[in-house]
Order: structure tokens, then sequence, then C-alpha cells
């Protein structure tokens, strides 16, 4: 099969998921098999849930110096996480997903896991590192604003609310309600505005407090839907609370997703770090 060819293909994949943030694992070490970039249509056939293998996102496990896209990291990190959404769009980070990856890259063989290891992704390097529980923590970046100042709304039927707008690198608008269930049916998109403040689509997260540094969340990704978790959007949930909390830099959150529970710090450099859970379920072949 000639790169970047899918049509009849045999597709070697493996299943992971981060608190049910689920993935499709493409090994493809040396861009081989998928050439420069991965077809949209073979990620959209992969994570239908009744037609493919079924998930949130995929990304191709692949060397950095091997893409275009990953060689100017090359010598920072040796992987390249090509990480596309279930519609076969790009996004900047995963933090769900880079955990998953550095947990097959370990049990390959591929990266000394008692050691931090740095993965390139579309929004720049992130490390992570396998904690002694056997949880991954994720060097998620640091937050920026929105690259315009307009009031964030977000809306909901005939229901609004104030939204903290922000990248992580992926961008975000979260809004504070009482009840996750005024969030309706987050399979179809909630109407954020203004339009101009998102040019690449938004991740909503409806987030409700559950005590003292404890909130929990509801998501809808751009070009997946509801996801029962969303790493970037844990981290931007639990960083819009500290804020308005006043939270000292080091403070833990606990974030509950319907998926189940991440922890998210910001130290005191302004990196903002994720720790949760990183599970390989399966492997095989797919006829595509």
């Amino acid at each position: 099969m000639r790169p970047g060819s899918t049509s009849g293909a045999r597709v070697e994949w493996v299943k992971g998921h981060g608190t049910e943030n689920d993935f499709v694992l493409l090994p493809d070490l040396d861009a081989s098999r998928y050439g420069d970039s991965l077809d949209p249509e073979l990620v959209r056939r992969l994570c239908h849930r009744r037609r493919g293998i079924g998930g949130d996102g995929v990304m191709r496990v692949v060397r950095s110096a091997a893409l275009p896209a990953g060689q100017p990291y090359a010598a920072e990190a040796e992987w390249f996480m090509d990480y596309r959404n279930a519609d076969g769009s790009l996004a900047e980070m995963c933090g769900n997903g880079v955990r998953i990856f550095v947990r097959y890259l370990a049990q390959e063989g591929l990266v000394d896991s008692d050691r931090p290891v740095p993965v390139a992704t579309r929004g720049g390097v992130r490390t992570v590192r396998c904690e002694p529980d056997g949880q991954f923590t994720a060097e998620m970046g640091r937050v920026a604003p929105l690259r315009t100042e307009a009031h964030v709304r977000v809306a909901v039927g005939e229901r609004t609310w104030d939204a903290v707008g922000l990248l992580l690198p992926n961008p975000h608008a979260v809004a504070f309600v009482d009840d996750l269930a005024l969030a309706g049916d987050l399979r179809l998109a909630p109407v954020v505005s203004p339009q101009e403040a998102y040019p690449d689509g938004v991740n909503v997260e409806f987030v409700v407090r559950r005590g003292p540094a404890h909130v929990a969340l509801r998501v809808h990704e751009r070009g997946s839907g509801e996801t029962r978790s969303c790493g970037t959007g844990a981290c931007a949930a639990a960083i819009a609370a500290m804020r308005a909390d006043g939270a000292a830099p080091g403070t833990p959150y606990v974030v509950d997703v319907p998926g189940g529970r991440l922890e998210v710090v910001e130290r005191r450099d302004g990196e903002v770090e994720l720790t949760g859970p990183a599970v390989l379920v399966a492997s095989g072949q797919a006829m595509l």
C-alpha cells in the first residue's frame, strides 16, 4: 500500500482511554504507512461507533523527524502525537490522549518510563511522567488569554451564561452553572458568542462546584461532540475556578468528569499539570 492510501487497507490499531475519553492509536513509527498526513476520512471511519473501532479521536504514533509537522520539535522530542478529532479535523493538543500515547510507548519499550518523556504535539512539546501509583502526569503548558478581549457568552436554548475564555492551547469557553443538566444535549454544539473570539472552533465546558478546590464538568469538544472527559477542558475548568477563588499556585484541584476523576495543578512557574489514568484496552486489525 502506498503511503497515505487507505482504500481497502488492513489497519493495525490499539484502543485506549483516559477517564473514558477514548482513542484509536495507529502505530506508524517512521510514517511509512500513512505518509505526511492522516486521511480525515480514515479517521472518521475508525472513530465511528457502529462501523469502526469507535473513539473520540485518532493518534498516530510516529517519530517527530518523520513528519513535517514534527520536525521542528525533533531535537527535543523523538515522538510526535499526530492527533485528529473524530470528525477528522486537527487539534493542537489532547491532555488525556498524550498520557495514553506515553503509556503505549512505554508498553512497547520505545521509551524509558522511569524518566519524563517529552512528546511533540501541534501545541508544542509536552512532558509526561509515570507516577508511582500508575497514573500519568502531563505538563500541559501555560494558560493564554484569547486573542480578543470580547466578552464571551455561552447559550443552550434560551439559557445563557457568561463564560471564561482561554487557550491551553486548545480554545475553551468555561461556563459555571447551577446544575450540569442545564447543558442539555451536548451532542449539539452550544452557541458561543462572539464567533470571532474562536476562529478555529471551541471546546465548551459546563462546570459546577462540588466543594473547596473541587469541580465537576460536562464538555462539548469541537469535532467530537460530548465526550466522557476532556483533559485540556478539565484544566480550563480548574484554572477558571482557581482564578475565581484566588487560589495560591500549587493548589491541587480535583475535576470530576463523567468518565472518572482528574487532578489539575498550576505550578508557581505557570505550567499546568494534569494527572489521571491511562488505560490500553485492546488491539487488533481492521479492514477499511
